[in-house]
């Protein structure tokens, strides 16, 4: 009888929560406009957290106010906001055009990730260089240039190297600057850039692991092997 009780009692949190929810939603669509996408309830101070074009923003269920920015566990000091960005903006790692991007084998290449990187940037240039202690993996660089012509200018003279992967590196790691002319086919760099647009890519780099996660910003060394080496359970 207990065991009953006790199911019909967190069906009816769970449909009041829902409820709630619904409640928050309808009400941020009508103050805000637009469609929101997901809200759920956090375990923080009552605020719900709502997603909503494309971010994430917290509010309580009165909307007396709307909180932005990360919002960061006391006791673990892990960025709840970024944590759920990751969810919210995960791509599955086989719907990633990777024939628009050069592809390095380290090793074996067992353990696979994906960069979208600008050549000029300067956090892009710094993780190439921690790269080049990394072994056993794939790496799909999908090239952006985002930052300025000359960023296209590049992007499209290592495209068009003999070794794109040779290229790559001796800009990125060397400060050696690509020769070419860039006159082949790179309709692989403005399909990148659509690419992006669709799935709100906006900053370089951004990584993408084999579980779909997204990572925006450069990571260090140590935090990329932990994610790689979990491929390999």
């Amino acid at each position: 009888m207990f065991k009953i009780l006790l199911a019909v009692g967190l069906a009816v949190c769970t449909l009041a929560a829902h409820a709630d929810e619904a409640k928050v939603k309808s009400a941020v669509e009508a103050r805000l406009g637009g469609k929101v996408t997901s809200v759920t309830k956090t375990r923080y101070l009552g605020l719900y957290e709502v997603y909503y074009d494309g971010n994430i923003l917290y509010t309580d269920e009165k909307l007396t106010v709307f909180v932005a920015g990360p919002l960061i566990d006391a006791k673990t000091l892990k960025n709840i906001t970024e944590e759920r960005l990751g969810k919210f903006s995960a791509v599955k790692f086989s719907d990633l055009p990777l024939e628009q991007a050069i592809k390095q084998v380290r090793g074996e290449g067992k353990r696979v990730f994906a960069t979208f990187e600008d050549p000029n940037c300067g956090y892009c240039k710094r993780l190439h260089k921690e790269l080049r202690a990394l072994d056993n993996a794939t790496i799909y660089v999908f090239l952006l240039p985002m930052l300025s012509e000359d960023s296209l200018k590049k992007s499209k003279a290592i495209w068009c190297a003999e070794d794109r992967v040779k290229a790559w590196n001796d800009w990125m790691i060397e400060d050696k600057a690509p020769s070419g002319k860039g006159d082949c086919d790179a309709s692989a760099i403005s399909k990148n850039m659509a690419f992006a647009q669709k799935y709100r890519i906006q900053g370089t780099p951004t990584l993408f692991f084999a579980d779909g996660e997204r990572v925006p910003g450069a990571m260090p060394l140590a935090r990329i092997e932990e994610k790689l080496n979990s491929q390999l359970k």
